[in-house]
């Protein structure tokens, strides 16, 4: 009941300050123009998913890094009510995460309602598509949390910080792993390969993706590895234990470091 006090607090600030309503209508634009000029099929709910696993870590990231500084006079205020620590970080943390996956679902399924896409295609991979969404949206602002606190006396140090994990993960990540199937491409790589791809939570989510709309046949010999690893049952509970593990670890770090914290 403490926690969800909590909660109801941080989401009426949210919505007093609009941006997580404007949050909304950037995915509800952008999925309303991709449905208009795409055509309500697959290959709109492809675009929609590229430009979910880029922004949806982005903003996660960055406003996770900054959400405890913006908050810190309510952080203290809420320190010297009769709270453990454990309780209120992840007061804050859904008071977060929740609205910012709400948003993104909002945003994402009123354009697919009007235009009838959810009525035309396969619920299932709208789901899939859907619930990715919801888990990046944990996921990184749990990293965002952890970041913040682990730089909270220097903001500007977290934001960069924040920047270039975002930067690293979504795009630098891929390249290495590119260079190193393009140096090492004589050897047996499919092992390290799949190590690789699970040591990124949006290459991953990526690969889920592919997979669903059966484009892994365009990735040559290395989605025909993908696709034989995660579409089994075994790369089903992988993938999913990978996912729970890297939304778990930095909330868990973040709740450690909150309790430590001299605010």
């Amino acid at each position: 009941m403490k926690t969800l006090t909590i909660l109801k607090y941080q989401w009426k600030d949210l919505f007093r300050g609009k941006w997580i309503i404007g949050y909304a209508l950037i995915y509800w634009l952008i999925s309303d123009a991709l449905i208009r000029f795409g055509g309500a099929g697959p290959k709109a709910m492809l675009s929609i998913s590229n430009i979910m696993l880029l922004l949806v870590p982005l903003v996660g990231m960055i406003y996770g890094s900054l959400y405890l500084y913006q908050s810190r006079e309510f952080t203290k205020l809420l320190l010297v009510q009769p709270l453990n620590r454990k309780t209120i970080f992840w007061g804050l943390y859904g008071g977060l995460a929740i609205p910012l996956a709400a948003a993104f679902t909002f945003g994402v399924t009123v354009p697919m309602v009007y235009s009838g896409m959810l009525f035309s295609m396969a619920v299932h991979s709208i789901l899939m598509i859907l619930v990715l969404g919801i888990i990046l949206s944990f996921l990184f602002t749990g990293i965002g949390f952890w970041i913040g606190l682990k730089y909270f006396e220097d903001r500007i140090k977290g934001l960069g910080f924040a920047l270039v994990g975002w930067l690293f993960l979504a795009i630098l990540y891929d390249g290495l792993v590119l260079l190193a199937i393009f140096i090492l491409g004589d050897y047996p790589i499919e092992k390290p390969m799949l190590a690789m791809s699970m040591l990124n939570p949006i290459d991953l989510a990526r690969i889920i993706v592919l997979l669903e709309f059966d484009i892994s046949a365009l990735m040559g010999y290395t989605g025909a590895v993908f696709n034989r690893f995660f579409g089994s049952s075994l790369g089903i509970v992988v993938a999913s234990l990978s996912l729970i593990s890297w939304t778990l670890v930095p909330l868990l770090r973040g709740t450690s470091r909150f309790k430590k914290m001299d605010l």
